[in-house]
C-alpha cells in the first residue's frame, strides 16, 4: 500500500486486476501494463497544514523566517507537546464533499473539544484525522479486493516528519516506511522514462533498482490502542452519527 502526503492525501494499491473500491468510481490506469491503481482520496489532505500555518503559525513563520528553516519543521514541536489521542480532540477531514463516501453533503468536524485544548492540540488531532481517514480507504480497499495489505510507503511533503510518520505508524498498527526520496511523483516519473527509453527491461527492474529503502517506523504499542479505541468507537462512527446535521447544514445554509 502507499500513502502520498501531499496537498491532497490518497491511499493507493496497483494491481493486475480490475476493481472499484468504491462502486462505480473506476481505478486509474497503470503506469506498468496491464494493471490498475486503485486510489482513495482525503482532497483536503495535507492542505490543512498549509491552512494551519496561515491561521495559527504565525509563531513558527516568524521563527523559520529567523532560522532559515520551513515552518513545517517546527510544526512537530506542537505534535510533541500532545499526547496520542489530543486529550479527546477527534478531527474529521471532509473539508471538501465527496462523491459517494463522504458525499456531497459532508462536512469537516472537530468533537470532544474543551478547555484544557490548545493550538497544539488542534494541529495533531489534523494528523491524526488524516491517517484515520486513509485507514478507512486502506480497510475499505481491502475489503472490496480481499487482499490484506503487509507492507506501507509513506510519500509526499508530509512524510518528512518523523512525528507524522510516527502517529501513522501507531494508527494504523503497522511499519510504515518511505523511500529515499519524498518526491516520489518525481520518482515514479523517472522509472517510467527509464523504462520507455529501454534503460531497464521491466518497472520491476527499475523499480528495484531507483526506489531505494529510508527510514521505517515501528508502531508503539501503548499508543496503537489508544489510537484504534479511537478509530473503531468514534472516529468511525462520526460519519454516520453527523450526516444527518450535514444535510440539515446544507438545506438551511446552501
Amino acid at each position: 500500500g502507499s500513502l502520498s502526503y501531499g496537498t491532497t492525501a490518497t491511499y493507493n494499491t496497483t494491481s493486475d486486476k480490475y476493481m472499484e473500491a468504491i462502486r462505480h468510481i473506476p481505478p486509474y490506469p497503470a503506469a506498468m501494463p496491464n494493471a490498475y491503481n486503485t486510489e482513495m482520496i482525503v482532497q483536503r489532505g495535507y492542505w490543512m497544514v498549509s491552512w494551519f500555518k496561515r491561521e495559527f503559525g504565525l509563531r513558527e513563520q516568524q521563527l523559520a523566517a529567523e532560522q532559515g528553516i520551513e515552518p513545517e519543521v517546527l510544526f512537530d514541536d506542537l505534535l510533541k507537546q500532545v499526547p496520542p489521542g489530543s486529550m479527546g480532540l477527534i478531527l474529521q477531514p471532509y473539508w471538501n464533499p465527496g462523491i459517494r463516501t463522504p458525499g456531497p453533503e459532508a462536512k469537516g468536524a472537530m468533537i470532544g473539544f474543551g478547555d484544557v485544548h490548545t493550538r497544539a492540540h488542534i494541529y495533531r488531532a489534523i494528523i491524526e484525522g488524516l491517517a484515520f481517514a486513509l485507514r478507512a480507504g486502506k480497510e475499505l480497499s481491502e475489503k472490496k479486493s480481499g487482499i490484506k495489505i503487509t507492507k506501507l510507503m509513506v510519500s509526499g511533503g508530509g512524510s518528512q516528519s518523523d512525528e507524522a510518520m510516527q502517529i501513522t505508524a501507531d494508527i494504523f498498527g503497522m511499519t510504515v516506511e518511505r523511500p529515499h526520496t519524498y518526491e516520489a511523483s518525481g520518482l515514479g516519473a523517472a522509472i517510467a522514462a527509464a523504462v520507455g527509453a529501454g534503460v531497464y527491461a521491466d518497472f520491476k527492474t527499475a523499480a528495484r533498482q531507483m526506489a531505494l529503502p529510508g527510514d521505517s517506523f515501528s508502531p508503539n504499542p501503548e499508543n496503537q490502542r489508544i489510537y484504534e479505541q479511537l478509530y473503531s468507537r468514534v472516529y468511525r462512527k462520526m460519519y454516520g452519527n453527523l450526516r444527518p446535521s450535514y444535510r440539515a447544514i446544507a438545506s438551511i445554509n446552501g
